[in-house]
């Protein structure tokens, strides 16, 4: 390991506190680098920095635009670390399909929790990835549970299949709603609620009346589709709850860590948060693979040689979509 990624590893694991930011982003900036030097190096300053992480707890944030998110996370932020906890957000802003840029705007939105010294704001850009997330969000994860933030958050775009993508790195999976989106059923049908863990129900002090319906309408749908299946008297399994709060009033926010801790104590007692672990890193295993071959395809001679004028074909319509794609595979192989 080359002697600056060996000090970036220290500093990250066990430097003081700015420093310790300074290596954090730093460390960070290298593993979303698509530079194929910079990808060796970030592949073994993650592998060094592996022995450190796992300790922290991670929370998936999700929900549509205008739900108050950051408002709701600052609002958490704030109170865990009132509570002891090194709190880390990793926010994924959505990246324009036509510009490509991303605002990053998310440390201006947190404003009191991003110059906290116990706090880590990392806003980064979907960058077009499927589900909202950006490409190397996991890791950026990792990095964060090495420098010894206990708490890490994930808040996504909260579009698309985004749910999807932080409830499948994340230990618990939150999604917040609006008390008269009037689309809750909908969002049911989608089947985004038997994704969430907890469902919380944002800004009810605007209309109280209208989030205890709302809160009343999901918990029983909730409990119409059987609660993930499992039978709803059987306390060794988590059955997914509706709290409504106010996060810009900070009501409710410590009743919702509460749940939230007893949902990580009966994980954890139960062997539900280590399998559910497991089976991520697998997953994300895969998911990097399917990354990896795309690149790789994308990037063969053959390909690039033939690809143009394939494309062509298929917009004009005098070839299939499906022979164009064979075509090129057997390019690849």
């Amino acid at each position: 390991m080359p002697a600056a990624d060996a000090a970036l590893l220290a500093q990250v694991t066990c430097g003081d506190a700015v420093p310790r930011r300074r290596a954090i982003a730093k460390t960070i900036t290298l593993l979303e680098s698509t530079r194929a030097d910079h990808r060796a190096r970030a592949d073994d300053l993650l592998n060094a920095l592996l022995p450190h992480t796992g300790r922290s707890f991670r929370l998936g944030i999700s929900g549509v635009p205008g739900v108050g998110k950051s408002t709701f996370i600052e609002a958490l932020g704030l109170h865990l670390i009132g509570l002891g906890h090194r709190v880390a957000v990793l926010a994924i802003d959505p990246s324009s399909s036509v510009s490509g840029g991303s605002i990053l705007g998310d440390k201006t939105r947190m404003e009191r929790l991003s110059v906290h010294e116990s706090a880590y704001i990392r806003p980064s850009p979907s960058s077009g990835t499927l589900g909202g997330v950006a490409e190397r969000t996991r890791e950026s994860l990792l990095v964060c549970e090495a420098a010894g933030y206990d708490i890490v958050i994930v808040e996504t775009v909260g579009v698309g299949q985004s749910e999807t993508a932080v409830a499948g790195m994340t230990d618990m999976f939150v999604l917040m709603q609006l008390p008269n989106a009037g689309d809750d059923l909908q969002a049911i049908k989608k089947g985004v609620m038997e994704l969430a863990d907890l469902v919380v129900i944002n800004k009810a002090d605007i209309d109280e009346a209208a989030a205890t319906r709302a809160r009343a309408q999901i918990t029983s749908a909730l409990r119409l589709f059987g609660l993930h299946g499992h039978q709803p008297h059987d306390d060794t399994v988590w059955h997914p709850k509706v709290l409504q709060l106010s996060a810009l009033k900070s009501h409710g926010v410590d009743a919702f860590w509460q749940t939230v801790s007893e949902y990580r104590d009966l994980q954890t007692r139960t062997g539900r948060l280590a399998q559910r672990r497991r089976g991520q890193d697998e997953a994300w295993m895969w998911e990097r693979v399917d990354a990896g071959l795309k690149a790789r395809f994308r990037s063969h001679p053959a390909v690039r040689e033939h690809l143009p004028a394939l494309r062509d074909d298929v917009r004009q319509g005098t070839v299939a979509a499906s022979v164009a794609a064979r075509r090129l595979l057997d390019l690849f192989h």
